[in-house]
């Protein structure tokens, strides 16, 4: 799951936001240096990812986007699966999404000291041009793959993974509608986390 996703499962609890925030920046043991609950959070983010790279339905998305993304298309599904849950957002919580974003933004401000150095890098341009609120759109979903493309070693195959967006659209939504309750009802009962302003939906079959 991408940025939102994380967030969201957070639950209430700001040191455990923060650890899911930055999980992906703190490789193994380094969470040690930090509090209990941001630790929590950083595991959460480890969990959360796996649950999902080992989802049935996870796996038909990625497949889709196989031909020509291969270890990648993971990367894809996160980013596409936050475009869903943006769209979907009334679904799950009952606060508006511009609010959710700008709370967590002032909560980044707040706990910028403790942020990995990586995390410091980016986060005034993620707050700045919003990054979170870009998946919105399939034209921002373009954006977003075209720059990573260009600063990391994700293929540059943007048109590609628009064309099979586009085409199997509503496919990959029904997929994200049936996969995020069972990720929300994992991390509650794993964790205990009371995931914030919940309005789920039932699950599929």
């Amino acid at each position: 799951m991408n940025y939102l996703a994380h967030i969201y499962l957070s639950g209430d609890d700001e040191e455990i936001i923060i650890g899911n925030f930055i999980g992906d920046f703190v490789k193994g043991y380094h969470f040690n240096q930090y509090t209990q609950m941001i630790r929590k959070g950083i595991i959460l983010h480890r969990y959360i990812d796996s649950f999902t790279d080992s989802h049935a339905i996870v796996r038909r998305s990625k497949a889709r986007l196989n031909e020509q993304y291969h270890k990648y298309s993971g990367i894809i599904i996160d980013i596409l699966y936050d475009h869903y849950l943006v769209k979907n957002w009334s679904l799950y919580s009952n606060c508006p999404l511009d609010e959710f974003i700008k709370r967590f933004f002032d909560l980044a401000n707040r706990y910028f000291d403790l942020l990995p150095e990586s995390v410091k890098f980016f986060l005034p341009s993620f707050i700045k041009n919003n990054w979170i609120k870009m998946y919105d759109t399939i034209e921002g979903i373009q954006d977003v793959l075209l720059r990573m493309s260009n600063r990391t070693s994700l293929p540059d195959n943007t048109d590609f993974a628009i064309t099979v967006l586009r085409r199997d659209y509503h496919l990959f939504e029904a997929e994200f509608l049936a996969y995020f309750p069972a990720l929300i009802a994992y991390v509650k009962k794993t964790f205990g986390i009371n995931v914030m302003g919940e309005r789920l939906p039932k699950e599929a079959g």
